[in-house]
């Protein structure tokens, strides 16, 4: 059987410290005392680490490296101090974080990037899960790789993901990246597959009036900056379609643009607006792009950085208090065509949406739609009225008294 030592949180110095206890034995203190950070407390007769979630994720793996079996149950229900403000931490540099991977934790990293593009994933995802996962080598890089459990799984939700205040979205890529990173490895023991992710948060997206998206279009007085910001809008595109966007993909004579390869691999087509045609063909003409709608200083795609800049300066020239991005301006397109009387399902269409239900969000956005919908109430008394020419004074505030 498997020595225990057990881990259990006390106070000591006026700090949160980790006391490490087992029955005594030579070889079990010689090794406590190997690990960086082990001290000896003459009053608390024990071992001791200051109490944090890397030290207890490193101390688990060194003693669970040594052979021992770690009950750290007690961690677990420690009493919790008051929790300061979420603050969300600047992750730390990948380059950083790959250079102080071993080789084989760097050839994993690789060979989980083909892995992927295998599975035939965006480079969007990729880059995202990519980085997910070497976030985990990194933190579990003192671990040798065929010695990983599920548990390291979960002891890097706790010290990272949860620590760094991720959001909910995050939260999903990753368990999604670490469910590939555990099929790719097939290591027994190590086992994301029942991972489940958080449920997605339900906002509604923020929206401008049509007066305002006009304001801002006429404040913005840099010529290829307003035709960005126009396309943005009146197409309803993704900043990343806009910034794919090829001039052979506009067709000015059947009032088309074709977004070619989006969200999901899907070519569309959406409806060029009318009255955007001589902004787009003035901005054609002055700055002549060679290829792409909007070209950065190199003639290759601009950035999507620029593209919020320019939204950001503009929205303040337009004295728009509302945190607005790119993305605004696609709701926007959304809700006003909602308002508008368009079918959901032709919207549907014009969104590039898989399913309905995202679609459907934009139903409790539009309000004019809403506002224009008649009380049941008042309809079935006006049909009353209607057809009962003899009594045009029955109201439901008419006194009955037989």
């Amino acid at each position: 059987m498997k020595p225990i030592i057990t881990l259990t949180p006390f106070q000591h110095h006026h700090r949160d410290q980790i006391a490490i206890g087992f029955s005594f034995d030579a070889n079990i203190k010689a090794y406590i005392k190997g690990f960086n950070g082990a001290q000896w407390s003459s009053t608390h007769k024990t071992f001791y680490v200051l109490d944090s979630a890397t030290n207890l994720h490193e101390l688990f793996s060194y003693l669970q490296a040594g052979g021992y079996y770690v009950d750290y149950s007690a961690m677990r229900f420690k009493q919790k101090s008051a929790a300061p403000p979420l603050t969300k931490l600047k992750p730390p540099d990948k380059l950083v974080l790959y250079k102080a991977l071993h080789k084989e934790l760097q050839q994993l990293l690789k060979d989980y990037v083909t892995y992927l593009k295998g599975k035939r994933l965006s480079e969007n995802t990729i880059s995202s899960y990519a980085y997910f996962v070497l976030r985990y080598l990194h933190f579990n890089r003192a671990i040798t790789l065929h010695d990983w459990t599920t548990r390291h799984i979960e002891l890097f939700m706790e010290g990272v993901i949860a620590k760094e205040h991720y959001s909910v979205s995050s939260h999903r890529q990753c368990v999604s990246a670490l469910k590939y990173l555990s099929t790719l490895c097939s290591i027994e023991g190590f086992d994301a597959s029942t991972f489940k992710r958080p449920k997605k948060s339900l906002y509604l997206p923020t929206v401008l009036s049509k007066e305002a998206i006009i304001e801002v279009l006429q404040v913005t007085k840099n010529l290829k900056h307003r035709a960005l910001l126009g396309l943005l809008y009146s197409g309803g595109l993704r900043v990343g379609e806009l910034l794919q966007l090829e001039l052979k993909d506009l067709d000015m004579d059947r009032s088309q643009i074709h977004i070619k390869q989006g969200k999901g691999r899907k070519d569309r087509v959406v409806v060029m607006s009318e009255v955007i045609k001589p902004l787009f063909l003035n901005y054609i003409h002055t700055y002549q792009p060679t290829r792409y709608f909007v070209e950065g200083p190199d003639g290759g795609p601009y950035s999507a950085s620029s593209v919020r800049q320019v939204l950001k300066r503009s929205c303040q020239l337009a004295g728009i208090k509302k945190k607005v991005t790119p993305h605004t301006l696609r709701h926007s397109y959304a809700t006003h065509m909602l308002e508008n009387g368009v079918d959901l399902r032709y919207i549907q269409a014009l969104l590039g949406h898989a399913k309905p239900e995202t679609t459907m969000i934009y139903t409790h956005v539009a309000q004019k739609s809403i506002m224009q919908i008649k009380n049941p109430l008042d309809v079935t008394v006006e049909g009353l009225l209607q057809n009962d020419k003899r009594d045009k004074n029955m109201l439901i505030s008419r006194d009955f008294k037989g």
